[in-house]
């Protein structure tokens, strides 16, 4: 993409594309200490309070900027680059993170060390890019006191309060109101996909595991949905359009979202999955509809509970899990209470956490 001028009109050119650049959109980019605060950079003046007949008087590109002078008195100085970026139309910073598909062939797990600095360190901008080419990352020996946990969450972003609470202690105990705190093995699943919004990202905190079991699994959900688009377009299609209604009920709330079990984006791409068997409901459609409907759930549930897709590992005391909801499947192997203590701590925050820290990290060293 290249930006040329004629005749005081600003053009883009792309390919053999030419389009000019409308004046008011430069206009309202206008920065400098007049026109943005130094902090927030938050405009200091309101662009729909001004003429939208605004022309260019005066225009000239030097040293990739580009200097305008407006018909209304001002002038501004933009980088070209920066016009650039944003007839992507798309965040240049996250999408440019391409998501590497892995089954169980993937048997070298990167972890990272934690360190009392490293949340605005190098080494953290590692961490949520592996995050998001995997859709999960693992952090060794992160402090098991006093719900540091939270603490972790809301150094990346802020916590995301549910019915659960700030945060959950994943154990065995009586009269449980859901079957992660049981000794029970789990099958791959999604959390949360009654709510509306689902929960972005799951952390998990391991305090203690002396089990023998108990291992972690993960299964990568785009993998398996890419897979089954190549194998069985017809499941994958329809798995892509009906909607199924998900239920929680608890003594205090009854929680209900309608959602496909593949999501796409809105250029048809892989956005989201949602799994959890134990609490949908299928709507009523035609028999043969519904032949294929539970056809192709069955499919997709063979391949997320494969031993080609499932990674297992034991997660030891501090190790701390961060993983994509929208994308990753986990769930966990049976264990025996009687032979000690599996206790984790989990804890939910949102994409605008792990982005915005991205951002932050990206700016702070100039990368």
């Amino acid at each position: 993409m290249k930006i040329e001028l004629s005749n005081n009109k600003v053009f883009y050119k792309n390919g053999s594309s030419i389009k000019e650049i409308h004046p008011f959109w430069l206009r309202e980019r206008a920065n400098g200490e007049k026109f943005l605060d130094k902090k927030t950079q938050q405009r200091l003046f309101d662009p729909t309070a001004l003429n939208i007949e605004i022309g260019i008087a005066k225009v000239k590109i030097a040293n990739e900027i580009l200097e305008i002078d407006f018909n209304d008195g001002v002038n501004s100085k933009l980088d070209i680059h920066s016009i650039a970026k944003e007839f992507a139309k798309k965040d240049n910073v996250i999408n440019s993170i391409d998501k590497e598909k892995w089954d169980s062939s993937l048997k070298k797990i990167k972890s990272f060390e934690y360190k009392s600095d490293l949340f605005e360190s190098k080494e953290m901008l590692d961490v949520l890019i592996t995050f998001y080419k995997y859709g999960f990352v693992i952090i060794n020996n992160v402090p098991t006191k006093d719900n540091y946990l939270i603490k972790f969450a809301n150094s990346i972003g802020s916590v995301r309060r549910t019915n659960f609470g700030e945060h959950f202690d994943v154990k065995s105990k009586p009269n449980p109101n859901d079957l992660a705190y049981t000794s029970l093995p789990l099958a791959p699943h999604t959390d949360n996909p009654y709510r509306n919004p689902v929960p972005c990202i799951q952390i998990l905190h391991c305090i203690i595991n002396e089990v023998n079991g108990g291992y972690s699994t993960l299964v990568d959900g785009y993998a398996v949905t890419e897979n089954l688009k190549k194998e069985n377009p017809e499941f994958y299609d329809i798995l892509t359009k009906i909607k199924v209604r998900f239920k929680f009920i608890d003594k205090d709330v009854v929680l209900e979202n309608w959602s496909e079990l593949i999501k796409l984006d809105e250029d048809k791409k892989f956005k989201q999955v949602k799994f959890s068997p134990r609490l949908d409901y299928v709507p009523i459609l035609e028999k043969k509809e519904l032949d294929l409907y539970y056809s192709a759930r069955k499919k997709i549930s063979d391949l997320y509970n494969s031993d080609k897709f499932r990674i297992e590992f034991k997660l030891k005391q501090g190790d701390l899990l961060m993983m994509d909801n929208y994308r990753l499947l986990h769930g966990r192997t049976k264990f025996d209470a009687n032979e000690g203590t599996r206790f984790l701590q989990g804890c939910y925050i949102d994409f605008d956490s792990t982005e915005g820290k991205l951002r932050h990290l990206k700016r702070k060293f100039n990368l």
